[in-house]
């Protein structure tokens, strides 16, 4: 009985560690989203750190990376900035992955 207690804790232990590493990688994320969401939008400096923030806090909306999207998709539309949905997609799906990278070398 023991054995399966023991078997039990440490799947639910590396499930939360899993979970934990795509919570802070999916933020690291947004943040470089953000970043790169300003350069297009002509941000620099504190406005580009003040943009990259709001992005963060623009996936607190809803599940899932539409709200992000959403937003990004939103000020490009009012700033006439040319993405495409297909762009900002990508880049997120490519932000993630260095974003991971960033959060496994520490």
């Amino acid at each position: 009985m023991t054995n399966m207690n023991d078997r039990r804790d440490a799947f639910e232990s590396k499930f939360a560690h899993d979970e934990e590493l795509k919570f802070k990688a999916t933020a690291r994320r947004n943040k470089l989203l953000g970043l790169w969401a300003a350069e297009k939008l002509g941000k620099t400096g504190e406005a580009a750190d003040a943009y990259a923030k709001e992005v963060i806090a623009a996936d607190f909306e809803e599940a899932g990376d539409n709200d992000v999207f959403r937003k990004v998709r939103r000020d490009f539309d009012a700033a006439g900035v040319d993405q495409s949905d297909h762009q900002i997609r990508r880049t997120m799906d490519e932000l993630l992955v260095v974003a991971a990278e960033q959060i496994s070398n520490g």
